[in-house]
C-alpha cells in the first residue's frame, strides 16, 4: 500500500487483519503525519506489531515493473532507492486532485487557489462572475476532506437558499470530529500540540496525556508489553485550561469521539471534564479522571456551569 492518509492505514490494517502479508511505504517518516504525534506515533507501533513492514521516507513511488517476463509478481522501486519484490498487488492511495479538469470554470471567472481547489467565501459562494451564482462545496474546496463535512456544507446550503429565514446560516469549519478506521481506530478533533503552541505560545498550553491497555484485553494469556495499546491526550489552553484538542487511539476511539466532539464544540474546559462521573470499566472515562484530576480553575465552558454540583439546567417551557 502505497501512501500516508486515512485511505491507506485503515487498507493497510485491514489487508494485514485478514492474514495478507502487507507492507505500507510512505513518502515520509511516518504515515498521517499532519495528526497528533501521540497518534502517528502509536498507530507506528501498533502497525508493526500487527506485522505491517513500513518503508519510510520513500519519496513516492519511482517505477513498477513485472518481476520478471513469466511472474505475476510486480516490483516496486522507489525515489529514495528502496526496492520491494515479489508483490502480487500495488495499492496506490496517495491522495487525488480536484476532479474539476473538464468543468472549464474560467469561462465563468470561477478562481482556484495554488493547489487546484475551488475558491469560496464562508457561505460557499465561488468567484464567479455569472449572473447567476455558482456554490461549490465539499473535497472540491479542499478546506476539510471529509464525506460528513460535505454533507454538512450541503444542508447550510440547502437550508440558506430554500428555508425559511435561514438566510445568514453557515457551516463551520472548526473543531471538526473525524475518525480514522485504522487498526486499532483513531479518533480526533481540535489542534494538535504542535498547533496549539504555535497559536497560544507555550507558556499557555496544558498537555494531559495517558496510555494504557484497554481493559478488554486484561485476561488475554500474553504479555503486557504485546497487549494492544489506547492512548489519549488532552489539549488545554488559557488560565481557563479551555479543551482545544483530544486526540486517542485505541479500541472505541471512533464511537467515544461523536460525544466528545459535542462538549469541544460547545467549549468544554479541563473542569467540565473533571465535573463529569466516569463510566466504569470504559476507556472513555480516561478523559474525565486525567491527571491532574480536579485541580483545574474551577471555570466552567458551559452556559450552565455543572462545577461544584450545581443542579443541572431547565428547559425554557411555554
Amino acid at each position: 500500500v502505497v501512501g500516508g492518509g486515512y485511505i491507506a492505514v485503515e487498507i493497510a490494517g485491514m489487508l494485514q487483519s485478514l492474514g495478507t502479508d502487507t507492507c505500507l511505504a510512505v513518502r515520509k517518516n511516518f504515515a498521517l503525519r499532519k495528526f497528533d504525534e501521540i497518534l502517528r506515533t502509536t498507530l507506528d507501533e501498533e502497525m508493526q506489531r500487527h506485522g505491517i513492514q513500513i518503508f519510510r521516507n520513500t519519496n513516492g513511488v519511482s517505477k513498477i515493473t513485472a518481476s520478471d517476463n513469466n511472474s505475476t509478481t510486480k516490483t516496486v522501486y522507489f525515489q529514495n532507492g528502496d526496492v520491494i519484490e515479489n508483490v502480487d498487488t500495488v495499492l496506490i492511495a496517495t491522495g487525488r486532485s480536484p476532479n474539476i479538469d473538464g468543468l472549464n470554470l474560467s469561462n465563468v471567472d470561477v478562481t482556484l487557489n495554488k493547489d487546484g481547489y475551488i475558491e469560496t467565501d464562508d457561505y460557499g459562494r465561488t468567484t464567479s462572475s455569472s449572473e447567476n451564482t455558482i456554490y461549490a462545496l465539499g473535497d472540491v474546496c479542499g478546506k476539510v476532506e471529509l464525506t460528513p463535512m460535505a454533507i454538512a456544507a450541503g444542508r447550510r446550503l440547502a437550508d440558506r437558499l430554500f428555508g425559511p429565514n435561514m438566510s445568514d446560516v453557515k457551516v463551520s469549519y472548526d473543531f471538526v470530529p473525524t475518525v480514522v478506521f485504522s487498526h486499532p481506530p483513531i479518533g480526533t478533533i481540535g489542534l494538535t500540540e504542535k498547533e496549539a503552541i504555535s497559536k497560544y505560545g507555550k507558556e499557555n498550553v496544558t498537555i494531559h496525556k495517558s496510555k494504557f491497555a484497554n481493559m478488554y484485553y486484561g485476561p488475554w494469556p500474553v504479555e503486557a508489553e504485546d497487549k494492544p495499546k489506547t492512548a489519549m491526550k488532552l489539549i488545554c489552553a488559557g488560565r481557563n485550561e479551555l479543551v482545544v484538542g483530544l486526540h486517542v487511539i485505541g479500541m472505541g476511539a471512533d464511537e467515544m469521539l461523536q460525544g466528545f466532539g459535542i462538549a469541544i464544540k460547545m467549549g468544554a474546559t479541563k473542569a467540565d471534564f473533571d465535573a463529569t462521573v466516569a463510566i466504569h470499566p470504559t476507556a472513555s472515562e480516561e478523559f474525565v479522571t486525567m491527571f491532574p484530576w480536579g485541580l483545574s480553575p474551577p471555570v466552567s465552558g458551559a452556559k450552565h456551569s455543572p462545577l461544584n454540583g450545581n443542579t443541572p439546567p431547565e428547559p425554557e417551557l411555554g
